[in-house]
């Protein structure tokens, strides 16, 4: 099919994905087994979408034939429905491209953020604070869950840094493009002369990491304990719970004192841990494409100022695809799809364009 890469090497994987499902011992590894499902329910639904767009472009085909028709009144029949046969194959054709996508294995992950406050001292952290509020929101709307792994509080009620998972369908897919640097203007409560300041707060989005996929050897932990502090009076914690766990071989360093039990708060940081390690692990990967796709839309990179927003016009800006939304208050309270559906669709059309170019090499 002109314009549509090979289907056959889907077709292979298909049928060998058919094989596997068939022996007797499949399901004895449930996590293989549940990724292997559903990447032949993808295939399937797949194949199915190609055979769609073949019979719509024989309807086609056979559409422009009739045009020549000695019947006149079979050649009005034709030219009026060639545009709507143009069309239904143009949109088969991109929901086709779309799919073809090779999907990121970390898509359906659940998520580890990191909000970090930047420049901007005391209005940084309360801008922290805001995100936070922003993603919690969101993922009320998405009906996901979240739980703060870790908190460094500020002085005037926003967070240094702030540490949460998120858990639910598509979490990782969904989130993966807020990882940079956020930049806010406002006039900051702390301000007496009404002037706006410039902050900035930093996020980073990490797919949820499993012990199967990053292999941590113990004797290259570091791990230390001692009091969390808290906000005074009953709220001290008394016992030495909190958890430092330094990774010797990259150096990263994390901390949890959120718990009051020792060993929820060892249990958290490696979690935390893990995450930033398959990060770092994936960021190597990409790298190594990094020349190719350089205009791709920025999904790791923590130095690269990826969003304004800019409250006293009351709009948001996506510098990575030029995009201006006059809907800051909402964007504020979670309502992120708009977003988040702009920057997917740019990501896709880079995508389709690389596998349009890779095809025809």
């Amino acid at each position: 099919m002109e314009g549509i890469p090979n289907i056959e090497p889907f077709r292979k994987r298909h049928l060998e994905l058919s094989d596997e499902l068939s022996k007797p011992d499949f399901f004895q590894d449930q996590r293989r087994a549940a990724t292997l499902s559903r990447e032949h329910q993808f295939l399937m639904e797949l194949l199915a979408m190609h055979e769609e767009c073949v019979q719509a472009e024989q309807h086609l085909a056979d559409n422009l034939e009739m045009l020549d028709d000695e019947d006149e009144e079979i050649r009005i029949i034709a030219q009026e429905e060639k545009s709507s046969l143009e069309n239904n194959l143009s949109e088969l054709r991109d929901r086709l491209l779309l799919a073809m996508i090779p999907p990121e294995e970390s898509d359906s992950r659940n998520t580890v953020m990191e909000i970090r406050a930047g420049a901007g001292g005391e209005e940084a952290s309360l801008f922290a604070a805001d995100l936070m509020r922003m993603y919690s929101r969101f993922a009320e709307e998405c009906h996901w869950k979240i739980e703060q792994l870790g908190a460094s509080p500020s002085e005037t009620g926003g967070y240094k840094e702030v540490i949460f998972s998120v858990t639910g369908e598509d979490v990782y897919k969904r989130l993966k493009y807020e990882s940079g640097v956020h930049r806010v203007q406002r006039v900051p409560v702390t301000e007496t002369n009404g002037r706006i300041h410039t902050s900035t707060s930093t996020v980073a989005v990490l797919p949820e990491a499993q012990e199967v996929d990053v292999q941590i050897d113990p004797n290259d932990l570091e791990i230390t304990v001692c009091r969390a502090s808290g906000p005074g009076g009953q709220g001290v914690n008394t016992t030495d719970s909190a958890v430092q766990i330094t990774h010797r071989p990259t150096g990263i360093t994390v901390n949890c004192a959120d718990e009051r039990s020792q060993l929820k708060n060892k249990a958290k940081a490696m979690t935390v841990l893990r995450s930033r390690l398959l990060k770092q692990k994936q960021e190597e990967e990409r790298e190594k494409y990094a020349e190719k796709r350089r205009d791709q839309i920025g999904t790791g990179d923590r130095s690269e100022r990826i969003r304004t927003y800019n409250f006293p016009q009351g709009r948001v800006t996506d510098h990575r695809i030029g995009m201006t939304f006059h809907s800051l208050p909402d964007v504020m309270d979670g309502k992120l799809k708009e977003v988040l559906d702009a920057l997917e669709t740019a990501d896709h059309q880079i995508k389709v364009a690389e596998l349009l170019e890779t095809s025809s090499d």
